[in-house]
């Protein structure tokens, strides 16, 4: 038998899309944290698939993509 962890709930005002976002309708990405896991959807398709990432790989990947 295979458990699914339950993906957290988290408001609709939690989710937030970048800053470097211009708002025209490009491939952008919105983000919703918790203290277990960082939330990752698709702008265009809010009610769709969401993608749970650990908080310390979160951040390693926000390092990397920074550049440090």
């Amino acid at each position: 038998m295979t458990v699914q962890p339950t993906e957290p709930t988290v408001p609709e005002s939690a989710w937030f899309k970048s800053s470097y976002s211009s708002g025209g309708g490009g491939e952008c990405v919105e983000v919703a944290t918790t203290p277990e896991v960082v939330l990752v959807r698709d702008s265009k398709r809010p009610e769709g698939e969401r993608l749970a990432v650990g908080v310390d790989a979160w951040a390693g990947f926000v390092r990397m993509a920074a550049g440090r």
